[in-house]
């Protein structure tokens, strides 16, 4: 555990510096990027995690195991630069549920040990009101500068979701639109002099039968405007319908708001989601299919011109789930190779209290029960690198380029030299490619390109770089597998070795089958303008050729 911690601590040093940067607030929006108030707006990533505050108990979870600003701070350290805290709306509309202290709530719930914690964690919140309790906490991340998402995940509070529990759409028993509307105004006032309240989501996941698209712009437009009146510094942030898996109908009819540059919409995508396609079916095929529809549904808004924040998505965190396993990899190539913004779910290792179990642990909480440390210290590794951002404006520290970035690692490729093999490292350190319209992948500046060599050998550089072995076509339906031809015609993919070198073997699980897992020959070239390739000396040409034994050159 101790080398883990270390290894995170490292790895967090070199690779947060851009998304931990002291963002001048506020933000805004630049087409599709979330940009700062400094001199030209310079790209803010969101990379959050989901703090749950709208259960039974409706306060913050996590409370009665660690001081409020340890949890805060244990965000910043797993390189979390964001929460999205989640609220019952009747919190803030009904002022007999807003008076019940903290500790009148957890009794009624016959949570004597959780009153029993809070009171050793948090004595100094115990008594407050539930409403105060939730402004303490949105001050406690305000002090440990985590910017702060306010979302409305439901009006009564309770487990989310389901079609009929009344909290689904406008209209539904618990669903009141003019109290909703009331109740955004009002939380949007009360954080007015918030630090770091960078926006507030308007409602999570709106479903069920009663869905109607003219409702919706009915209603999320007046919720967009009751927001902004209220505090027009704060983004916007707009679900679609079907548990904010569709904002398909946008491409016909656009919002129409007042303000400008403020709008961003969020998704959701879990490995659920999909059933168990991912452990019943091929991965390749699956995975193709899924972010050809996340694109027709909602990717489309970036070609638009407007920031998608996909407010939830997460894993089983005990690594044993094939479907999150698989689901995960596909989703790191798609966040990754789009450069999202994200907000993981979630934080919290157990509940107070969640339908109708005490104490539950949560297994998708990236902390373990007690909330003293990650789960599963290796998932934040292989997320590490999303958590930064890759391009954006104001991040062009170097020329624009490619990266190849590794989806079941979270790494990316790496050169040590040129008779060294191309390795996988932290992506702070990627090379940097050019990938041409003839599909050659050649290291950005140079004559250099990437050759496939045999089954089972290392990837190589050379300089002759007109044959078939150096041509990189990403192939299968998922368009993850980079595959190219060696002399003799055979057609190799990219892999991983043992030992994080890359080489090229026989391309596998194109189709077919759900046994088979391509995960280590899944790779993705990414577009950037910032990191730096680790400044390593290049053979000269000459010295190059005579090596091969062609002393060519004058």
């Amino acid at each position: 555990m101790g080398l883990n911690i270390l290894y995170l601590l490292l790895l967090f040093a070199t690779t947060a510096h851009h998304h931990l940067r002291a963002a001048a607030l506020p933000l805004s929006t630049n087409s599709r990027w979330i940009v700062d108030d400094g001199n030209g707006g310079e790209r803010v990533k969101l990379s959050c995690v989901n703090w749950v505050s709208h259960l039974d108990a409706v306060v913050a979870e996590g409370l009665s195991k660690q001081p409020v600003d340890m949890i805060s701070k244990k965000i910043l350290e797993m390189g979390f630069n964001c929460v999205r805290l989640t609220y019952p709306l009747f919190l803030f509309t009904n002022d007999t549920l807003g008076s019940v202290t903290v500790r009148q709530s957890l009794r009624k719930l016959g949570l004597i040990e959780s009153i029993a914690g809070f009171q050793a964690n948090n004595p100094s919140i115990i008594d407050l009101p539930l409403i105060k309790a939730f402004q303490e906490v949105v001050s406690s991340l305000d002090r440990n500068n985590v910017m702060i998402i306010l979302d409305n995940q439901i009006s009564k509070p309770g487990w989310c979701c389901s079609d009929f529990d009344g909290n689904g759409f406008f209209g539904d028993q618990y669903f009141d639109p003019d109290v909703w509307l009331k109740g955004l105004t009002k939380v949007a006032t009360i954080f007015n002099n918030s630090t770091n309240f960078v926006a507030m989501s308007l409602r999570n996941e709106l479903r069920g039968p009663k869905q109607n698209i003219t409702i919706w712009y009915r209603y999320m437009q007046k919720g967009a405007e009751a927001v902004h009146a209220a505090n027009p510094n704060l983004l916007v942030i707009m679900s679609g319908l079907s548990y904010d898996k569709d904002l398909s109908f946008l491409q016909i009819q656009p919002v129409t708001l007042t303000f400008s540059q403020k709008l961003v919409f969020e998704v959701h995508w879990y490995g659920f989601s999909n059933s168990e396609e991912w452990e019943n079916g091929n991965p390749n095929e699956v995975c193709g299919r899924v972010v050809d529809s996340i694109t027709r549904k909602a990717g489309f808004l970036l070609d638009s011109g407007y920031p998608l924040f996909v407010s939830e998505w997460g894993i089983d965190q005990r690594g044993t789930n094939d479907n999150d396993n698989r689901y995960l990899n596909c989703f790191l190539a798609w966040a990754a190779n789009h450069d999202l913004d994200w907000a993981l779910w979630t934080l919290a290792g157990s509940y107070y209290f969640r339908q109708g179990v005490v104490g539950m642990e949560e297994f998708y909480g990236v902390l373990n029960w007690d909330w003293c440390r990650p789960r599963n210290s290796s998932f934040l590794e292989k997320i590490s690198a999303v958590q930064s951002p890759f391009q954006g404006p104001g991040l062009s520290n170097t020329r624009p380029h490619k990266i190849i970035f590794h989806p079941s690692t979270g790494l990316c490729v790496q050169r040590q030299s040129f008779f060294k093999p191309l390795i996988l490292g932290p992506c702070s350190g990627a090379e940097h490619w050019d990938y041409t319209a003839r599909e050659i992948l050649t290291i950005k500046g140079t004559y250099y390109c990437l050759q496939a060599d045999g089954i089972g050998k290392n990837a190589k550089l050379g300089i002759i770089c007109t044959d078939q072995s150096s041509k990189w076509e990403p192939i299968s339906a998922s368009k993850l597998h980079l595959s190219s031809k060696i002399n003799n015609g055979t057609v190799v993919c990219l892999d991983v070795d043992s030992e994080n070198n890359i080489v090229t073997n026989n391309c596998k699980c194109l189709t077919n089958g759900n046994t088979c897992d391509p995960a280590s020959q899944w790779f993705t070239i990414i577009n950037a303008t910032s990191g730096s390739s680790a400044a390593k000396g290049y053979f000269p040409i000459s010295s190059l050729l005579q090596s091969f034994g062609a002393n060519l050159l004058v």
